[in-house]
C-alpha cells in the first residue's frame, strides 16, 4: 500500500491541469498513462533477462523493444496537451504500426501476430469518441488490407518458426500485458463512471429534497416536465399536480402573460427573473387558499447540437415576506407624503385663518385709538368693538380647534361621560344656530324619536359634535334648502344624523372626508371659509365615545352625516379593554375608521 500510493500520486501529476476538475475525464487520463507507462516500462526492465538468456537479437526483436518508447512518449504527449483524442489516435497507429512490422516479417496475414489488430479499435472504444473509433478501425483494415495484398503478390519474406520461437513469446507476453493494462483502465473507467453517477445523484437527491426554492423544467410550450420535491411545500400541492399545465392553472391570471413571456424569453436564449401570485392550498384544504409572491429565474437548458434550446429550467422561490415589506415601505411612504402635505395644508389654511381676524383686530383697534382723529362716533364704536370681539372669538375658536384635534392625536383629549338626555342638547344646538340659518335662508327640521333614551357621555363632546355637524351644513347649503337633523335607537346606540340639500361632496373627496385640514371643493370649485378641522374634530370625538362615523354624499345633491353611539360609552370602554381592542378613551391616530359610502 505504501508503494502503490506514492505511484497513484505521480500518475494524477501527470494528468493535464484542464481536466483536473472534472473526475471522469480525468479518470480517462489516468486509464490511458498508467497502462502504457507502466507497461512499457516493465518490458523495458526485463529486455536485459531476455538478452542474456537469448543472446544477440534480431533485427525485428531491436525493433519491438524500441517501440515500447512509443505508449511512453503518447503518455508524456497526453500529460502535456490534455489532448485525449489525439493522444489515442497516435496510440492506434503505433500498435498497428507494431503489429505489422511483427506480421510482416513473421508469415503475414497468417502470422500470429496479424490476430492483433483486432485489438486496436478495442484500444480506441475506451476514447468514449466515434471518431477515435473509427480511425483506429481504418488503421487496422488499411493494415489487414496490406498484408493480404503483399501476401499475394509474394512480398511478404520467408519466415522460419524456428528461429523466431522467443520473439513470438515475446510478442504473446507483450500482448497479455498490453490487454491486463486495457482490462483495468476499462474496470477503473467503468467504476469511477458508476461511482459519480451514484454521488451525483445522491447530491442532487439531497439538494433537491432540503432546498426551500423548486426546480421545474418546462418544455418548449411551457408544460413542466419536473418539478423537486419543495414544491408540496411551497404551493400545498403534490408534485403529479402541478405537473403539464398543473403550475400555470395556480399562477394568478393576472400574473399569466408575465409568466408565459419569461419562458418564452428563456426558450430563445435569454436569462430572465420574474415575480407572479401563485395559489398556495394551506392543511385545511381549499378553505385555506391563498396567493402567495414567487420570484422566479430562468434560462434555457444547457443542450448540446445546433438546435436552438427549446426547453427552460426554471427556480422559484418565496418572496411573499420581500414582497409585505415592500408594501410597508411604500405604505410608509405614502403617509410621509400625506403628512407632509397635511403641514403644507396647515400652514396655508392657518397663514389664512389666523391672518384674517388679526388683522380685523389690528386695524379697528388702531382705528378706535385714534378715534380722535377719525372722530368716530359711538355707534360705530361699538360696531368696530363688534368686530374685534367677533375676530377674537374666532380666532379663539380656530386656537381651540387646533389644540383638540392635538389632544386627540396625542391621547391628551379626556373626556367625561355623564347621563343626559340627548334630545334637549340637539334642541338646544339647533336654537343656537337658528339664526344663521335664518339669515341664509335655511329650514332646521328636526326629526326625533318619542322613545329616546337618556345616554352616557361627554355632554360637552356631544354638544359640540352636534355644532360643527350643523354649522358645515349651514356652511354647505345654498338659500332655500333644507336641513333635517333625525335621531334614534339603534339597538345599543344612539344614531343621530344631519342631511343637508347642499352642493354635495364628489366621489373622489369622500375618501379624505374627516382628515385634518381637508376641505372638499364644491360643484364650482371654489373653497369655503374655515379650517377644515370641524369633521375631523368629530370623527375624533365620536372615536373617543367607542362610535362611527358614515357619510353618505352625491355632488349637486346634499350630503348626509351620521354617528353611532354606544348609549353606555362607559360599559362600552369596559367591555373593549376586557377583549383587549382600542379603549374609546384613547386617541384615533388613523384616520381608517370612518365608514364612507356613495349615495345609491
Amino acid at each position: 500500500m505504501s508503494f502503490a500510493q506514492p505511484l497513484r500520486d505521480y500518475i494524477d501529476s501527470l494528468v493535464h491541469p484542464s481536466v483536473q476538475q472534472d473526475p471522469l475525464t480525468a479518470t480517462r487520463h489516468r486509464a490511458f498513462i498508467a497502462p502504457r507507462l507502466l507497461g512499457s516500462l516493465i518490458a523495458l526492465a526485463i529486455f536485459p533477462v531476455y538478452l542474456a538468456m537469448r543472446g544477440v537479437p534480431s533485427a525485428l526483436e531491436i525493433a519491438v523493444f524500441a517501440w515500447l518508447v512509443v505508449p511512453i512518449l503518447t503518455a508524456v504527449y497526453l500529460s502535456r496537451t490534455g489532448r485525449y483524442e489525439g493522444a489515442h489516435i497516435l496510440s492506434s497507429l503505433s500498435l498497428t504500426g507494431l503489429v505489422f512490422a511483427v506480421a510482416y516479417n513473421t508469415g503475414g496475414i497468417s502470422s500470429f501476430a496479424a490476430i492483433w489488430l483486432v485489438v486496436v479499435p478495442l484500444e480506441a472504444s475506451l476514447s468514449a469518441s466515434r471518431r477515435v473509433v473509427l480511425a483506429a478501425s481504418a488503421f487496422a483494415l488499411a493494415a489487414a488490407g496490406a498484408l493480404l495484398a503483399m501476401q499475394e503478390l509474394g512480398a511478404i519474406p520467408a519466415w522460419a518458426a524456428a528461429n523466431h520461437a522467443g520473439l513470438a513469446a515475446l510478442g504473446i507476453i507483450s500482448a497479455a500485458l498490453y490487454a491486463t493494462g486495457l482490462a483495468l483502465g476499462a474496470e477503473s473507467l467503468a467504476r469511477m463512471s458508476f461511482w459519480l453517477f451514484h454521488a451525483e445523484e445522491d447530491r442532487y437527491r439531497l439538494l433537491a429534497r432540503n432546498m426551500t426554492d423548486v426546480i421545474t423544467r418546462h418544455g418548449q410550450n411551457g408544460a413542466v416536465l419536473f418539478v423537486s420535491p419543495a414544491a408540496q411545500t411551497l404551493f400545498g400541492a403534490r408534485v403529479a399536480d402541478l405537473m403539464a399545465h398543473g403550475l400555470f392553472d395556480r399562477v394568478h391570471v393576472a400574473d399569466r402573460p408575465a409568466y408565459l413571456s419569461a419562458l418564452a424569453d428563456a426558450a430563445q436564449g435569454e436569462q430572465r427573473s420574474v415575480e407572479f401570485r401563485v395559489k398556495r392550498i394551506g392543511s385545511d384544504g381549499e378553505n385555506s387558499v391563498e396567493f402567495i409572491w414567487v420570484e422566479m429565474r430562468c434560462r434555457p437548458l444547457d443542450q448540446t447540437g445546433a438546435q436552438p434550446a427549446r426547453e427552460v429550467v426554471a427556480v422559484m422561490r418565496d418572496v411573499s415576506d420581500r414582497k409585505a415589506q415592500e408594501q410597508a415601505l411604500e405604505l410608509a411612504r405614502a403617509e410621509s407624503e400625506r403628512a407632509n402635505a397635511a403641514k403644507t395644508r396647515f400652514l396655508a389654511t392657518m397663514s389664512h385663518e389666523l391672518r384674517t381676524p388679526l388683522n380685523a383686530i389690528i386695524g379697528f383697534s388702531e382705528m378706535l385709538v385714534n378715534e380722535d382723529q377719525m372722530r368716530i362716533d359711538a355707534k360705530k364704536r361699538r360696531e368696530y368693538a363688534q368686530l374685534i370681539n367677533d375676530s377674537g372669538t374666532h380666532l379663539l375658536a380656530v386656537v381651540n380647534g387646533i389644540l383638540d384635534m392635538s389632544k386627540m392625536e396625542t391621547g391628551d383629549f379626556i373626556i367625561t361621560p355623564e347621563p343626559f338626555a340627548p334630545v334637549k342638547v340637539i334642541s338646544n344646538c339647533c336654537d343656537i344656530l337658528a339664526l344663521r340659518a335664518r339669515e341664509a335662508g335655511l329650514d332646521l327640521v328636526m326629526r326625533n324619536a318619542d322613545d329616546l333614551p337618556d345616554v352616557v357621555a361627554d355632554k360637552r363632546a356631544f354638544k359640540q359634535i352636534m355644532l360643527n355637524l350643523l354649522s358645515n351644513a349651514i356652511k354647505f347649503t345654498g338659500r332655500g334648502g333644507n336641513i333635517i337633523i333625525s335621531s334614534f335607537r339603534d339597538g345599543d346606540r344612539l344614531v343621530v344624523s344631519v342631511e343637508d340639500n347642499g352642493v354635495g361632496i364628489s366621489a373622489a373627496d369622500l375618501p379624505s372626508i374627516g382628515n385634518p385640514f381637508f376641505q372638499a371643493r364644491s360643484a364650482y370649485d371654489r373653497r369655503h371659509d374655515g379650517t377644515g378641522l370641524g369633521l375631523s374634530i368629530v370623527k375624533g370625538l365620536v372615536t373617543l365615545h367607542g362610535g362611527d362615523m358614515q357619510v353618505r354624499s352625491e355632488l349637486g345633491k346634499g350630503t348626509k352625516i351620521s354617528i353611532h353611539l354606544p348609549l353606555d360609552c362607559e360599559a362600552n370602554a369596559l367591555s373593549r379593554k376586557k377583549s383587549g381592542s382600542l379603549t374609546p378613551f384613547e386617541p384615533a391616530r388613523k384616520h381608517n375608521d370612518i365608514q364612507v359610502r356613495k349615495s345609491a
